[in-house]
């Protein structure tokens, strides 16, 4: 059958809208990703050339008892990260999708107001405030909570790279929550408060889960990131608190060991995305079955 001439011109103006796209993705994602498979396979020389070498060496050298703990110390890094995360972001979320429209608007603004500053500068400003002479300390020793001979530094710490991954990310789990909660249909609440629900069970049996894409949505944009994170950990742990981002950036930095740093970002990739698979299909189940 034919294409009608108005069907072939809205499908070459379709392809034409999409192309960009298709040419970000396929050369700053596809191809990239394919290079890291690729050399993941490889062997290095001593003096930090690639061999074509195909092996699985790079592999089952991740086995080592000293990267699978700082893999396990990302993960819970990246989950502690998450939760908390998502208990300031959604109450916030909550009460801002409460308020009237322009108040919405002044809020949304204020939240996303310090992150037009560079990623970098806030960050240190978070190492300025966990030193030992920071504020949080004088705070502390203001409130008589310490006294200046006990005094500290949070530095360098697995807290304080969780300080600075909350902060950093906190706003993508209010958004996605925000977006979540705004979009919800009001009159499915005034027909729960018909029905004699009180505040809680209506939150707990119609706005949870009315909201939980938002939820899981915001969970990802956080755990995704704050898994992979190297900055906020490098600048923050300065070397007692290294992740899995902080491995591979040594691998292709200092140590020239391309093969071995390509190897252990795709078993990141691989993790995540089946760990990601895994609880979309627990979410739709949980679906199903309510």
């Amino acid at each position: 059958m034919a294409i009608e001439p108005r069907t072939r011109r809205e499908r070459l103006t379709l392809n034409i809208l999409l192309s960009p796209t298709l040419f970000w993705l396929i050369f700053f994602f596809a191809i990239p990703l394919v290079i890291i498979l690729i050399l993941s396979f490889l062997d290095n020389s001593p003096n930090g050339r690639i061999v074509w070498n195909i092996q699985l060496d790079n592999y089952i050298r991740f086995a080592d008892q000293l990267y699978i703990k700082i893999f396990i110390r990302s993960f819970f890094i990246a989950l502690i990260t998450t939760i908390i995360c998502l208990l300031i972001g959604y109450p916030m979320a909550y009460w801002m999708a409460n308020q009237s429209l322009k108040k919405r608007n002044t809020f949304l603004l204020l939240i996303m107001l310090p992150f037009w500053t560079n990623f970098v500068i806030r960050t240190y400003a978070w190492k300025m405030l966990l030193a030992r002479q920071g504020q949080i300390n004088q705070l502390l020793i203001a409130l008589k909570i310490i006294d200046e001979d006990n005094v500290h530094t949070f530095l360098n710490t697995n807290a304080a790279v969780i300080m600075g991954l909350i902060y950093i990310w906190v706003v993508a789990m209010v958004l996605a929550c925000f977006a979540s909660i705004s979009g919800l249909d009001r009159s499915l609440l005034e027909a729960a408060q018909d029905l004699f629900a009180n505040p809680a069970r209506t939150f707990l049996r119609v706005t949870l889960p009315l909201t939980l894409p938002g939820i899981v949505s915001g969970s990802i944009l956080v755990f995704v990131p704050s898994f992979g994170a190297f900055v906020t950990p490098d600048m923050l742990g300065g070397g007692k608190a290294d992740m899995i981002g902080n491995l591979i950036s040594q691998q292709f930095g200092e140590s020239l060991d391309w093969p071995f740093g390509s190897a252990i970002s795709a078993i990141l990739m691989i993790v995540m995305l089946f760990g990601t698979l895994l609880y979309f299909r627990g979410l739709r189940s949980g679906e199903a079955q309510s």
